[in-house]
């Protein structure tokens, strides 16, 4: 047991700290019996890693990292994982005879024989930050770790696998679910802390695989190794959620979940589709606020939003926004919509969810089964005294031909379709059945996007320089590469060692000019119209990509994989 003046002289010994800071110290720690690391890291006496080391030295132990350290499976499986959550510790090697494990509170009087009554052998106990201890329990121990856990233990679920491979679920205890609640509800709200826009959980021959997409890439989470027992139940428990039918497992079912987290509204669209393995699960996460990006914080170019502050300010008209799934169609579209919401102006809106929920505007959610369509809801608008309408995508020719007779009748309509440029848009269009003089006198503008992930700034570095003919034929700016740096990523703890951070937009932006209008007439090609549009001076995709690289926010690799040749 450690005694007052113990301790104190302990703190002293570290010369970190002034006699009133020890006095408080051991005056908190005999009246409360607190987490002293944490208690000195929450007042601002000193960062934890400063003081971890020095009571290491002090005490003889070591303070070790554990960021890049391997652990052997055996370490692992020597300390019942209860025990590795219980005491907030990690064992990292057998040495001697004796068990070594990390914790951040070497002064809890009772962690020792604690542990070693857990693992069954001899603890010595080295010093790590909270947060080293945190990311390496997730790693080596994976997601819900301590839930599964307590699942295996009370072993009340039954699964039983018939010759059609469909699963037969049974949960017999009230714990138990509470059990399997809990792990869906870790496994969502660690996605949206990693600010996931989607969840997969994909079944494999032997194992339950959950992947998220993070800035647009698939990053698989660590799970415990005897996940996939559990399988069934958790896929039971998310259509639950959904209000799906657990019983059917032979079809593709859509639903959506509603969440409140952590002070958090987290809407989430849920897909089940029947695999070999059992049931494929894919949620898509939205947030629900009222924080909105503005056109400026888009990443879009000075001139690009000088074009599309004046075509969005137009009191009539189609304004398109064009890109594949998850390329932030509906951020900008929001986005525009927020700069032109006001008392004076009147917008609806129908979408299919609706992603953002926008003070002073009408938004509709499409419902299909009940009749209620993107083209039957614009139609309807249309009695209803509208300026703006937005309408969430154009799917079908009834939409588009709605659409483009409302923005001729005076309204100005905010629209998506997915092609791969702004030029594709309007053959698009013309495929779907819409005459070319309509779409010519409708359509004013067309933004075409892809999502970059950003250069992280803790870690990017000055790429070597590449070969010029290379950088030619992907069509690099050189002349402009004079007394710019262009960086690489790197990878470090703060961005997952993937070497980005964050994403922003590259950005297409044409206006349908009185030169472009009859090459919709005559039913050019998109190829054609792009080239007049890129000769009366518009900016293509990987040409904003190369100004972003050019201003170390991206790096060529990362332009190259979201963008086409521009020729």
């Amino acid at each position: 047991m450690k005694t007052m003046s113990g301790l104190g002289g302990l703190l002293a010994r570290t010369e970190i700290f002034d006699e009133a800071q020890i006095d408080e110290l051991v005056q908190h720690d005999h009246e409360q019996d607190a987490n002293l690391t944490e208690l000195i890291v929450e007042k601002g006496f000193a960062e934890e890693q400063d003081f971890l080391k020095a009571i290491a030295s002090l005490l003889n132990s070591e303070f070790v990292e554990l960021g890049t350290r391997t652990i052997e499976s055996d370490v692992l499986d020597s300390l019942p994982t209860k025990a590795v959550f219980q005491y907030h510790v990690m064992p990292i090697e057998i040495r001697s005879g004796s068990l070594l494990v990390a914790t951040q509170d070497p002064f809890n009087p009772g962690l020792v024989d604690a542990l070693r009554l857990a693992a069954g052998m001899r603890i010595r106990l080295v010093l790590s930050t909270s947060a080293e201890i945190d990311k390496a329990i997730r790693t080596f121990y994976g997601v819900g770790a301590e839930t599964v856990d307590q699942l295996i233990e009370e072993d009340r679920i039954e699964i039983e696998v018939g010759a059609d491979s469909l699963q037969k679920v049974e949960i017999d205890e009230s714990d138990q679910e509470a059990s399997i609640v809990t792990f869906v509800n870790q496994i969502i709200w660690e996605a949206f802390q990693e600010k996931a826009t989607d969840i997969h959980l994909e079944p494999m021959e032997e194992r339950l695989r959950i992947r998220y997409r993070v800035d647009g890439i698939l990053v698989e989470t660590p799970l415990p190794s005897k996940l996939s027992r559990f399988q069934a139940a958790i896929s039971s428990r998310v259509k639950v959620m959904a209000n799906l039918d657990i019983a059917e497992k032979r079809l593709p079912q859509d639903g959506r979940i509603g969440l409140r987290m952590q002070g958090h509204d987290i809407d989430i669209r849920v897909s089940s589709m029947p695999t070999v393995y059992g049931e494929s699960i894919s949620l898509r996460i939205l947030t629900r606020g009222t924080e909105f990006i503005g056109l400026s914080g888009l990443g879009i170019s000075d001139k690009g939003a000088n074009i599309i502050r004046e075509i969005i300010h137009r009191p009539n008209g189609i304004i398109l926004v064009t890109g594949p799934t998850g390329s932030g169609k509906s951020t900008s579209l929001y986005a525009y919509l927020h700069e032109l919401n006001s008392l004076d102006v009147r917008i609806l809106t129908v979408e299919d969810p609706i992603e953002y929920e926008m003070p002073g505007i009408n938004q509709v959610h499409v419902r299909e089964d009940i009749g209620l369509s993107f083209s039957h809801a614009l139609r309807a608008f249309l009695r209803q005294d509208p300026d703006i309408i937005m309408v969430g995508e154009i799917r079908d020719f009834d939409t588009a031909e709605t659409a483009i007779r409302a923005a001729l009748t005076g309204h100005l309509v905010f629209s998506t379709l997915h092609t791969n440029d702004a030029a594709g848009a309007i053959t698009r269009l013309l495929d779907m059945g819409v005459e070319p003089f309509l779409v010519a006198s409708s359509v004013k503008g067309i933004v075409a996007q892809r999502l970059v992930r950003r250069l992280c700034e803790a870690c990017r570095e000055p790429e070597e320089p590449r070969d010029r003919v290379f950088m030619e034929s992907i069509g690099f700016p050189m002349d402009e590469l004079d007394g710019n740096v262009i960086y690489a990523p790197k990878g470090c703890e703060a961005c997952r060692q993937t070497g980005y951070r964050g994403r922003t937009g590259i950005y297409e932006v044409m206006k349908v000019t009185e030169t472009v209008e009859p090459l919709i007439i005559q039913r050019e090609s998109s190829s054609v119209i792009k080239q007049n549009a890129c000769g009366a001076g518009m900016v293509t995709l990987r040409d904003d990509g190369w100004d972003k690289v050019l201003k170390s926010v991206t790096s060529i690799d990362e332009i190259l994989r979201v963008s086409e040749d521009s020729d």
